[in-house]
């Protein structure tokens, strides 16, 4: 998570949507860099809300303009699986290696799920329930779309590094599992599908 004091700017770091190197290029700029551990760098919308709008709103007199980014879900969930391939998962238990994608997406979708399987849901970390929630939500397979923007709200020329990229791997559903990923996850598909 980044906060621009001046801007009036809160980016979201969505897991999954390239925001290590997003924080990597813009903290020389950010009033505050969340970044460790993973559970405050990760600040979903609605704790967000809670917690550190009304200090910030505080503090500043004013409200600070929320943005993150989200990943289509079929490939946010491909790039956890990918990612938990790596030889270097330090919890084996959260270890992908040994299965394909297909079986994968279904322990997603088990109750309970295992912790190699439990990555949550973009629609849960950008989903304010009730009151205010994020301005705007970009598209990360548009991610030229955020850059201007932030470019033009930052007045700073962004390049983008490449850091803590998932490993190539093949991310093939049968058609079955597809079905049920979508229905068990239509808040996820259709937040994705609402996005410009």
């Amino acid at each position: 998570m980044l906060v621009f004091w001046k801007e009036r700017l809160v980016f979201l770091a969505t897991p999954k949507t390239g925001t290590t190197a997003i924080e990597a290029a813009l903290q020389p700029l950010a009033n505050v860099s969340i970044q460790n551990p993973p559970a405050l760098k990760h600040t979903p919308v609605r704790r967000y809300q809670r917690f550190l709008a009304p200090y910030l709103r505080s503090a500043a007199g004013e409200d600070f303009t929320v943005v993150a980014l989200m990943r289509e879900p079929i490939d946010w969930l491909g790039s956890w699986y990918r990612y938990r391939q790596r030889d270097s998962i330090p919890v084996r238990e959260r270890s992908t290696q040994g299965m394909d994608f297909d079986a994968f997406v279904t322990a997603h979708l088990s109750d309970p799920c295992p912790a190699f399987a439990d990555v949550g849901s973009q629609a849960r970390f950008l989903d304010p329930g009730k009151g205010p929630g994020i301005d705007r939500v970009f598209r990360y397979e548009n991610i030229r779309a955020f850059i201007d923007f932030l470019e033009d709200r930052l007045d700073f020329e962004i390049v983008l590094p490449r850091l803590n990229v998932s490993p190539e791997g093949a991310t093939h559903l049968t058609a079955a599992t597809e079905a049920r990923l979508r229905e068990a996850r239509a808040e996820d598909f259709a937040l994705y599908a609402a996005l410009d």
